[in-house]
């Protein structure tokens, strides 16, 4: 049995559980009009998000789509559980995965796996639009 400091020190994680729990909405066959989505400006960049949630056969998916100005980066490299895709539509990017440069153009996709340090750059002199798609444990 659990005495009351113990019960309260879980009160935290009870509360983060719930939030993500909030999150993984269960996904069902649709579609998603780009016209419709959303846009969140930041810095040098904007970012559609599409969907987060679980699909039926349990994978957390994660997909937005970001527009990223000459020079810019989303933000400064970083690793985590899940695996992305970079799917680029249009404009010259370069993905570094764990210190290795990729130049990318429009019809190219990256993928790096969980717990890879990867970033991505706008290294063009247009706008590069692509699409992330994000599968695994988001946590």
């Amino acid at each position: 049995m659990m005495n009351r400091r113990e019960v309260c020190s879980l009160l935290p994680l009870l509360a983060l559980t719930k939030s993500w729990a909030a999150n993984d909405q269960t996904l069902s066959s649709r579609t998603w009009p780009f016209d419709e989505l959303q846009a969140k400006t930041s810095g040098g960049h904007t970012t559609r998000p599409v969907v987060n949630g679980k699909i039926s056969t349990g994978e957390h998916v994660e997909v937005h789509e970001t527009t990223l100005d000459p020079g810019e980066m989303p933000h400064a490299p970083h690793k985590h559980a899940h695996s992305e895709f970079w799917l680029i539509r249009e404009g010259t990017v370069e993905l570094t995965i764990n210190g290795q440069t990729h130049r990318l153009g429009p019809g190219g996709v990256g993928l790096a796996t969980g717990n890879d340090l990867h970033g991505i750059k706008n290294v063009g002199t247009t706008p590069a639009n692509y699409f992330v798609v994000a599968i695994g444990n988001m946590e």
